[in-house]
């Protein structure tokens, strides 16, 4: 909190998370006047998280490639114009339930717009030691506006109804508007230009793919949104049906979660050290299968609260975890399409999940479906002890840093390709067997990072004559991918220059494929066609 950009871009947030919290109460407690449907009520909630599923590996590739201030100002813009026409509709009458559904969904899409811009921006406004504070920070004031937010959104609609709670949130967010326009962060020089949005987004699920630490965080954010969305979704009707209160018992319940929630973001730092991140994901996922068997079989106000705010405690315990495992598994240049994708995983696990709880609440009651939901957690635990989370260890990835355009002999055009890529090394026999399991590493490293048809060769003549093959669609996306090497696969390219036994270096070449041109003299028209004299300008 010294830093004072992350401190004025935090508290600005605080105040928009205050009035989504608001207007997500004012939603979901008018949709419970509007229908009886329970699942139309556990829709208000995915609603919202499905745009971000949706959504945000767009928007990660964005945030990635353009200014991430602008991407967030242009997010914040569109919530407010949201938020602003469904107050109107609200306050004239013009609400039905599948139109405050659409209004939800496209305030979801700014969210999933938004996130990603302002998670990556977090590593450009505080120094990476004091990333993981940072993060459990933005869960702080998340939980802070959780923990009153509802409570106040409550009372507001119970005085003023649904149309003023709308009213609040399209209010909140100017706040942030304006810092974000008098926020001048410094963006260093982009030597490429940026990638188009179809390549972008293809590359940060190939990174993911090639990148077991950050697949393995995936899955888990997946499985706990699916199984912990029932306890989020169905909480209206905790508070109308289990507990028989109004709109300020709904906003008191999840003042409760966030309070817990705040108390589980103090202890982050301390229960990360005293257990590591897989100790906390499962203490956190048998925490949240006690507080959804508690508020099944509770009556009472506060039990239920108490429950809650265990969730809320394990709920952000867990999710933080997932972020910051995420953020220090993935170099700068994808950090938000990584980060985009987690959400999706999160995200989309809370979307499918909240729909899936309220069909079976509609057959089944909500105290069997929160009751499922435990026994579900605990399921999701044992299937996951097999695949643990990344831990703390300091992973460098800042580029290595090494490479240097080298001199060509033809001219060439970013756009010009296939570039066909070979490294030949000389291995002696006894190193055969490392040099293979380096190579193996050096096989996901190129893959993740833009390579294609990867191969790795052994002359036949030559035994310890081995090439490395590899291609590019582009001469730009060749110097992409070498320039996203990070210093931690230094080890790897260290490793295997040492193996080599040659007089100089492993020989690089570099080569630019094109097809043969038939002449119409050979095809026997006695007329040569015309064809270029340059491969590199030829088409490609």
């Amino acid at each position: 909190m010294r830093n004072e950009t992350f401190r004025a871009v935090w508290v600005a947030n605080l105040i928009s998370n205050f009035g989504g919290l608001i207007q997500s109460v004012g939603a979901a407690w008018l949709m419970t006047s509007l229908t009886t449907s329970a699942a139309l009520v556990a829709l208000v909630q995915a609603s919202i998280t499905l745009p971000i599923m949706l959504f945000s590996l767009a928007a990660g590739a964005v945030a990635d490639n353009y200014d991430k201030r602008r991407v967030m100002l242009a997010a914040q813009v569109l919530m407010t114009v949201v938020a602003a026409l469904l107050t109107w509709c609200a306050w004239v009458g013009w609400i039905a339930p599948w139109s405050l559904l659409v209004f939800t969904f496209l305030l979801g899409c700014g969210l999933a717009l938004n996130n990603p811009a302002w998670q990556s921006s977090v590593r450009d406004m505080v120094p990476r030691q004091d990333l993981p504070q940072a993060i459990a920070l933005n869960s702080v004031g998340m939980n802070i506006a959780r923990s009153v937010g509802p409570a106040v959104g409550g009372m507001i609609v119970a005085a003023a109804g649904a149309a003023a709670a709308f009213a609040v949130n399209a209010l909140s967010y100017l706040a942030l508007i304006v810092v974000l326009l008098r926020w001048r962060p410094a963006r260093p020089a982009r030597l490429l230009p940026p990638e188009l949005l179809g390549a972008a987004m293809g590359a940060g699920l190939r990174f993911v793919a090639m990148s077991p630490a950050i697949r393995t965080v995936m899955a888990r954010a997946l499985a706990f949104g699916l199984a912990g969305s029932a306890v989020t979704a169905l909480l209206p009707l905790v508070a109308r049906d289990l507990v028989g209160g109004g709109p300020v018992t709904f906003g008191l319940l999840l003042g409760a979660f966030g309070i817990g929630a705040i108390a589980g973001a103090l202890l982050t730092s301390r229960m990360r050290q005293g257990l590591g991140p897989e100790g906390v994901v499962r203490l956190s996922f048998v925490g949240f299968a006690a507080c959804a068997a508690a508020i099944a079989f509770s009556a009472s106000m506060p039990a239920t609260m108490l429950a809650l705010a265990v969730g809320g405690a394990c709920w952000v315990l867990a999710l933080s975890s997932f972020n910051v495992a995420v953020q220090v598994s993935s170099p700068r240049w994808v950090v938000g399409r990584t980060l985009a994708l987690y959400q999706t995983a999160a995200f989309g696990g809370m979307a499918l999940g909240s729909w899936t709880w309220g069909l079976l609440a509609e057959r089944f009651s909500v105290r069997d479906v929160l009751a499922l939901s435990a026994v579900a957690h605990l399921v999701v635990l044992a299937a996951g002890l097999r695949r643990r989370l990344p831990d703390d260890a300091e992973i460098n990835l800042e580029p290595l840093d090494r490479w240097r355009e080298p001199s060509l002999g033809l001219e060439i055009r970013p756009r010009s390709g296939p570039i066909v890529v070979t490294i030949e090394y000389r291995i002696r026999e006894e190193d055969v067997r490392e040099f293979l399991a380096l190579m193996a590493e050096r096989r996901r490293i190129r893959r993740r990072d833009g390579a294609r048809h990867w191969h790795l060769l052994r002359d036949l003549a030559e035994p310890e004559l081995w090439t490395e093959r590899y291609d590019t669609p582009t001469w730009l996306d060749y110097v992409r991918m070498s320039q996203r090497i990070t210093q931690a696969d230094a080890r790897i390219v260290d490793r295997l220059r040492a193996l080599h036994r040659g007089p100089e270096p492993p020989r690089v070449r570099r080569r630019i494929e094109r097809q043969p041109v038939a002449t119409a003299l050979e095809a026997g028209s006695g007329e040569a066609d015309h064809y270029p004299t340059d491969p590199a300008q030829g088409p490609g």
